[in-house]
């Protein structure tokens, strides 16, 4: 397998044999895969907050670090490569709430609002999620099968 990292605020789509998209440390932060399975053509994204009116000129920048401007550039780059919406499957994980014990900021629910906004708006469903909680996990999606894998302390499953 070729492993490509997937850092905070970036994206990255693949269609190549081999290759599986990861991305670490998703904590209040959201990450989001899309698959094509006719294609098989897959994407992540790991976004850190939730709307990029708080700084345009970044949002032009790396759109991939809030979710109202990166999901639209995850599909977008899914369809460059021939990825269909209403083929596409769709998984989710983090929103944790991490260092925020109080509930104070509550940047994983409010990530995780605006995604579903987002996703209500365009008709696209959620196939499955791991959201929420109290800890970090690691996102991986294999291109070749769609399978996407979540690790976290202790253990790791599929989603």
């Amino acid at each position: 397998m070729n492993r490509n990292i997937v850092g905070v605020s970036e994206m990255k789509v693949s269609n190549k044999s081999g290759d599986m998209l990861v991305t670490y440390s998703l904590g209040s932060c959201l990450g989001v895969t899309v698959y094509d399975p006719v294609v098989r053509v897959g994407g992540i994204i790991h976004c850190m907050l939730p709307f990029s009116r708080i700084d345009m000129q970044r949002a032009q920048k790396s759109p991939a670090m809030f979710v109202d401007t990166g999901i639209p550039a995850l599909f977008e780059k899914a369809y460059g490569l021939g990825a269909k919406k209403d083929r596409m499957v769709l998984k989710v994980a983090g929103a944790s709430r991490i260092l925020d014990d109080e509930g104070i900021f509550r940047i994983g629910d409010r990530n995780y609002a605006a995604l579903r906004k987002i996703l209500w708006k365009n008709n696209i469903l959620i196939a499955t999620e791991d959201i929420g909680g109290t800890s970090s996990r690691t996102m991986s999606l294999n291109i070749d099968t769609g399978q996407v894998i979540i690790k976290y302390r202790g253990g790791e499953k599929e989603l």
